[in-house]
């Protein structure tokens, strides 16, 4: 994206490096299924990971009694349960949104209902796992990234080779 902005002449609006990276999204067989932008330096995506996993059984709420097929899909005929069903997409879909800053719910379930069932579990739950496997290691490659840089400049106080001015 940023090499297509320098490589527009007619740009006129601000460019601001926020940190973020294109991810691909696979299913196991290495088919990319979708993608996102994600910001690894973005250290509130912990805290809005943690509250969307704390909150999943709020947002799961609706699906309580009801009979939910492999596909994802329920009774259509039943107007009552398909409402439901659409509440509690839109409650996942806008937790996914605010966990990511942007539209990005698309991208994970766009291609599979989100409360489909995958050996056992919602294909949703597959994905919130994923996701913060994701976050754990971005996050940790990152924090490693500063370590270093920190330790880099601080070498010399820690090995005494700074005292009194000295090198």
């Amino acid at each position: 994206m940023a090499e297509e902005i320098k490589n527009n002449q007619n740009f006129t609006g601000i460019v601001v490096d926020d940190g973020s990276v294109r991810e691909s999204i696979r299913n196991k067989h290495g088919e990319e299924i979708g993608v996102f932008y994600f910001r690894p330096t973005d250290i509130g995506i912990i805290d809005r990971y943690n509250s969307m996993v704390s909150e999943f059984d709020k947002i799961v709420a609706p699906l309580e009694n009801m009979n939910i097929e492999p596909n994802g899909s329920v009774d259509d005929e039943d107007e009552k349960v398909q409402a439901l069903m659409n509440e509690a997409k839109k409650n996942l879909f806008d937790a996914c949104n605010y966990l990511f800053g942007g539209n990005v719910a698309e991208a994970f379930f766009g291609c599979m209902h989100p409360f489909s069932i995958v050996n056992g579990r919602f294909y949703c739950e597959n994905v919130i796992e994923a996701v913060g496997n994701y976050i754990s290691r971005q996050c940790n490659r990152e924090v490693k990234k500063m370590s270093n840089r920190v330790n880099r400049y601080t070498h010399g106080y820690r090995t005494g080779k700074h005292k009194d001015g000295k090198k």
